[in-house]
């Protein structure tokens, strides 16, 4: 009988240590949330101090949405141990849909339009020196309120002769850039991206209707330019973001000889925001510099001292994408200057075939303003445009 005591008071014993160590280890190592939570990929992404635990997380959040509940095994360890995300900021909306790893690239359309384009981000980039569009590739049908008129400038020997030019014509654009660099001043950072561009666009106006006078073209715009963009992520009013700012350096001509050459130099500040990439505002304003690299033009050597005036110093545009088949644009242009001389530039564009697919647009577009050609550029012109464009490819 006193053995089976002695016995009964060890295993009484044994039991409380047991009971205390397991209470112990409960208070000093309580489970996780992931362990057991039904998991978010935005919980996953925020899991920045451990590469383990955040691979670990998405492999179990993919289990999570591809097996029934009951089929989802346990937790691994390193999540049972990991503390929990810091929780989100829902006051700031997300700019993608999600974060998953893709070869995609810029052409990923869960991103956003402006990070695709300038390739803002890390899973956005497409590498260096491969061709993209920039302006829209097009062909057009262009018929203005009044024939073309004779070609003048305040600079001496500029004016041309008068001939006898069709108000219709059609209109070839060209565009295409391709990145120099990255990572210039974002070096090595995991989420942004910064890039040098180089970019040329070439827009022609076709008499193709004008028999008379052979069919000629009657001006070619030649744009070559360098771009910087710089990736940017503030939140403004109204769930506004900005996602970029940038420089650029522009140089237009027509490419003629005297009395109808047309040319010009700017340097220009740019930048761009969205509201969940529905709506999209990208600016630019520039300074004119002179062929020597000042900003003194003289007027009795060049073609066209007065083109600010007349084209703008600033430009504001605007797109809403009305929905996945249609967007709609408004550009305006001002010379910042009270005669309030400048464009504005109305635009609809309409998918052909599914546009997660296909870049194809139908284009309709209504100028009104000065600038329509460089060769034009202090004549006011209103024209209408309809026809095909390729863009964002």
């Amino acid at each position: 009988m006193k053995v089976d005591i002695r016995i009964f008071f060890l295993a009484t014993l044994v039991a409380g240590l047991g009971a205390t160590t397991a209470q112990a280890q409960s208070v000093s190592t309580p489970p996780s949330p992931l362990a057991d939570a039904q998991l978010t990929w935005q919980e996953c992404q925020r899991l920045t101090g451990n590469n383990e635990a955040r691979l670990a997380c998405f492999d179990r959040w993919a289990q999570q949405q591809s097996l029934p509940a009951a089929a989802v095994p346990p937790a691994p360890p390193i999540l049972a141990n990991t503390p929990p995300p810091t929780p989100v900021d829902t006051s700031m909306p997300a700019t993608r849909v999600v974060s998953v790893a893709t070869v995609d690239g810029c052409r990923d359309r869960q991103y956003g339009s402006l990070s695709r384009f300038w390739e803002l981000e890390a899973a956005t980039d497409c590498g260096t020196f491969g061709f993209r569009g920039y302006r829209p590739l097009n062909v057009s049908l262009g018929v203005a309120a009044h024939d073309p008129e004779t070609p003048t400038s305040p600079a001496p020997g500029r004016n041309g002769v008068d001939r006898a030019y069709q108000a219709q014509d059609m209109r070839l654009g060209l565009s295409l850039r391709t990145k120099l660099a990255q990572g210039l001043l974002t070096h090595d950072d995991p989420n942004k991206r910064d890039a040098l561009w180089f970019g040329y666009s070439q827009q022609s106006t076709w008499q193709v209707f004008n028999e008379n006078l052979s069919r000629p073209f009657r001006t070619t715009d030649h744009e070559p330019e360098i771009i910087y963009s710089y990736p940017l992520d503030y939140q403004l009013p109204g769930g506004w973001r900005m996602r970029y700012t940038g420089l650029g350096l522009n140089h237009q001509s027509n490419g003629q000889d005297l009395p109808l050459s047309r040319s010009w130099n700017r340097i220009y500040l740019m930048g761009g925001a969205d509201l969940d990439d529905r709506y999209i505002i990208t600016g630019r304003i520039w300074k004119r510099i002179a062929e020597d690299g000042s900003t003194h033009i003289d007027p009795s050597k060049d073609d066209n001292p007065d083109i600010e005036d007349y084209i703008g110093r600033a430009e504001v545009k605007g797109i809403w994408n009305v929905n996945r088949d249609n967007q709609l644009g408004v550009t305006v242009r001002n010379n910042l200057r009270p005669s309030g001389k400048g464009s504005i530039r109305l635009e609809w564009l309409k998918a052909i075939g599914d546009p997660a697919r296909s870049n194809l647009r139908f284009h309709t577009q209504l100028f009104y303003g000065y600038g329509d050609t460089l060769l034009d550029y202090n004549k006011k012109r209103t024209v209408f445009m309809l026809g095909l464009s390729l863009v964002d490819f």
